[in-house]
C-alpha cells in the first residue's frame, strides 16, 4: 500500500504541517504520567517541582500528566509554532525552544524532571538532545522518555515475513512496504537494550523500563498488545525512567 502526500521542503516544513500527528495515544501518556508522579511524589512541604515536557506537541501528554502532578509546574516546550498554538489550549505554560542550535531557553540545572514523549525517534542528533536535557536537569533529576519499540512483538513477525516494521519509515512522502496509513517522520528506532545502553552512555542512570500499548494496533489484537507490556522488550512502546548521574 502506498499513500502519497505533498513533498515537504525539509523536516521543519514537515513538522509544521498541521496534518502530521503529534499525539501518541492516551494509554502511553497515562502510564508515563504515573511513572513520573511516583518519582516526584506530592508537592507537599518540599514545594513545587518544575517539569519540562520537551517536544510537547499539542500538549496532550502534559494535559494527561497534570492531574497526577498537582502542585508541580508543568511547562510545554516545542519549536513548532503550530504545535505550541495547540498546546496553549491544554497547558498553562508553553515556551518555544530547541534541543539543537541555541539550545533550550533554560539555565543549567533548573528542571526537576523532563518528559520526552515520542520525540527521540524524530531526531537527527539524539546525542546532542540528551546532552541538552542533561544540562537543564538538576543532579538526580528525572528523565521520562518514551519511544516506539523496533522489536515490538508484531515487528518481529513482520520482519520474518519480509515486511517493513511498523514505526519505521523510508520516506516523508508516503508509506512504503509497511502497515499503516500515516507518515510521522521517524528517523531512528530503538530496541529495549539499545535504548538502555544509549541513555546510560549519555550520563544517566536507568531506573526502570516499562512497556505501553500502541493505540494504532488493530482492535482484535489489542488484548495481546496489552499482554506484551509485561515484557518491555516485546511491548509496542518503551517507557524509560532515568536519573541524571
Amino acid at each position: 500500500m502506498t499513500v502519497t502526500a505533498p513533498a515537504p521542503r525539509d523536516l521543519r516544513d514537515f513538522y509544521e504541517n498541521p496534518a502530521v500527528p503529534v499525539a501518541s495515544g492516551p494509554a502511553r501518556s497515562l502510564r508515563q504520567a504515573r511513572m513520573l508522579a511516583r518519582a516526584l511524589g506530592p508537592a507537599g512541604a518540599a514545594g513545587a517541582k518544575t517539569v519540562l515536557d520537551i517536544g510537547c506537541g499539542d500538549g496532550s501528554a502534559a494535559a494527561t500528566a497534570a492531574p497526577l502532578l498537582r502542585g508541580h509546574r508543568v511547562v510545554g516546550v516545542d519549536w513548532s509554532q503550530d504545535a505550541l498554538a495547540r498546546a496553549r489550549t491544554r497547558v498553562p505554560y508553553v515556551v518555544r525552544g530547541e534541543l539543537t542550535g541555541g539550545g533550550l531557553p533554560f539555565a543549567d540545572a533548573t528542571a526537576d524532571a523532563v518528559l520526552f514523549s515520542e520525540v527521540i525517534e524524530h531526531l537527527v542528533d539524539p546525542d546532542a538532545a540528551l546532552d541538552e536535557i542533561r544540562r537543564v536537569l538538576r543532579p538526580g533529576g528525572h528523565l521520562m522518555l518514551s519511544t516506539p519499540n523496533l522489536a515490538a512483538w508484531y515487528n518481529r513477525a513482520l520482519l520474518l515475513a519480509g515486511v517493513q516494521p511498523v514505526f519505521s519509515e523510508v520516506s516523508l512522502r508516503g508509506i512504503h512496504g509497511r502497515p499503516g496509513s500515516e507518515v510521522v517522520g521517524h528517523l531512528r528506532l530503538y530496541t529495549a537494550r539499545a535504548l538502555r545502553e544509549f541513555v546510560a552512555a549519555s550520563g544517566f542512570t536507568v531506573v526502570r523500563l516499562e512497556g505501553a500499548p500502541f493505540h494504532g494496533v488493530p482492535r482484535p489484537l489489542r488484548p495481546l498488545d496489552r499482554l506484551a507490556c509485561a515484557r518491555p522488550s516485546l511491548a509496542s512502546i518503551l517507557l524509560l525512567h532515568a536519573r541524571r548521574t
